[in-house]
């Protein structure tokens, strides 16, 4: 009778421990842990204010300005911020994170563009927060993603960076236009309660190099992203010195073949059977004024070596990774990063040893950039509504070195690329780091 009660007692505890721990999981969940994997910082946690079309415009669509700066709308219909809401990627990771209002803040910054008005917040929680119908919005609009009006209407006037514009509408000059002031609202997003990032999930902005690239290049993200041009803002006015509206990044293979040289040597020019050789690539950001790769915490690159006969039957292989690894549950913990800084570079060494009765034997040195891995493209795909096929993986440097007499000629001929970067590196020159530049 004894035993029966004290095996009773144990089995009321072993239950009461179990739903307290329980409650405290669910309570840490839904009262404490915020949902999305940022925090809130007052200038992007509300969408901008409502905006009125300017007098001498028919409406703020894009089209509209067009009418007068064709070039620059032209420019701005193939970028990324174009497509910042219909982006496929967007859309599949938005559903994945039940399409919390927060995301558009950025993605469709105008009040004009989202279907709910922000009442409150309580405790900072996004969940949590008090949604009423926007009476004024256009979902036509919101399809136009970052748009012409995020950035240049503020209360029916067209902000811009000349301080002489003469146009048919209300015009004023803001020199935020000429620094980095303009990108800072969504691309320094910050970390939130239990988030232990480095910087934030997506912060470019705090990465950027301030020393070489700021002081003495004199570079803002425009210079990269935003390439000069000569040439009339609108069709008839003068000419200027303007910026393209392309804004090229962490989705255009292009731009990230620009921020990085690399180069690949080895131990000895005249490869021996039966012998070791070492194979060393020097990957450098040569070219970035910030981490490579930056942005989402998704993105990385590949270093490879591979080895194949002359049947292209690999061999030997090894791939190592740059990034960031991030534990996200039960909180938000940046494990490691070993991203290059602006001008700084890394060798990744690979040996091999040639086997004495194979010949033709060669080994590809391969750098790839991942916008998102395997397992989560296929994630989205599946659960989430992916469409298309979009790439998300880009051969940044890829070649063949023969393991044999000519291996020596193979490494020596290396193409040299005299567009490494933006800072304008040239072939053959050193950067402040001391380390040799080669594309």
């Amino acid at each position: 009778m004894v035993r029966r009660r004290r095996r009773r007692t144990k089995l009321l505890l072993l239950l009461g421990l179990v739903l307290l721990v329980s409650f405290l999981v669910n309570y840490f969940y839904t009262e404490i842990r915020p949902t999305v994997i940022f925090g809130l910082r007052s200038d992007y946690a509300k969408a901008l204010p409502f905006q009125k079309v300017p007098v001498g415009l028919e409406s703020l669509r894009a089209e509209e300005c067009g009418r007068c700066h064709r070039e620059i709308y032209e420019e701005w219909k193939t970028s990324i911020h174009a497509h910042a809401y219909t982006d496929p990627f967007f859309q599949a990771y938005w559903k994945r994170d039940n399409q919390v209002w927060v995301c558009l803040n950025c993605h469709t910054p105008l009040e004009n563009q989202q279907p709910t008005l922000i009442q409150g917040i309580p405790q900072d929680r996004v969940e949590k927060a008090i949604q009423i119908r926007n009476p004024r919005y256009d979902a036509d609009f919101q399809q136009e993603g970052v748009t012409c009006a995020a950035c240049h209407v503020r209360d029916g006037v067209i902000y811009g960076p000349f301080d002489d514009s003469v146009a048919p509408h209300p015009t004023e000059f803001d020199p935020g236009f000429r620094t980095t002031k303009v990108c800072y609202r969504c691309h320094n997003v910050v970390s939130g309660p239990f988030q232990f990032y480095n910087v934030g999930p997506c912060g470019t902005y705090p990465e950027y190099e301030g020393e070489y690239f700021m002081k003495e290049k004199g570079f803002i993200c425009q210079s990269c992203h935003m390439s000069e041009v000569t040439r009339p803002v609108a069709e008839g006015g003068p000419i200027r010195q303007g910026r393209r509206h392309l804004w090229p990044g962490g989705h255009d293979p292009d731009m990230i073949k620009r921020a990085v040289a690399i180069h690949v040597q080895a131990d000895s020019p005249v490869p021996q059977a039966g012998h070791p050789i070492t194979f060393t690539l020097t990957l450098i950001n040569a070219g970035a004024g910030h981490k490579i790769p930056t942005g989402d915490p998704d993105r990385h690159f590949t270093v490879e070596f591979i080895v194949r006969d002359q049947e292209g039957t690999v061999l030997d292989q090894q791939l190592e990774t740059m990034g960031r690894w991030i534990l996200w549950q039960p909180v938000i913990v940046e494990v490691y990063d070993n991203r290059l800084l602006p001008l700084a570079s890394r060798d990744y060494e690979f040996t091999y040893e040639i086997p004495k009765d194979r010949k033709g034997l060669v080994v590809e040195a391969r750098v790839r950039y991942h916008i998102l891995t395997d397992g989560q493209h296929a994630m989205l795909r599946e659960k989430y509504g992916l469409k298309g096929n979009d790439p998300y993986v880009f051969n940044i440097y890829s070649r063949e070195f023969p393991l044999d007499s000519t291996l020596g000629v193979a490494l020596n001929t290396q193409p040299l690329d005299p567009r490494v970067g933006c800072s304008s590196f040239r072939e053959g020159t050193v950067n402040p780091t001391g380390h040799q530049i080669f594309g």
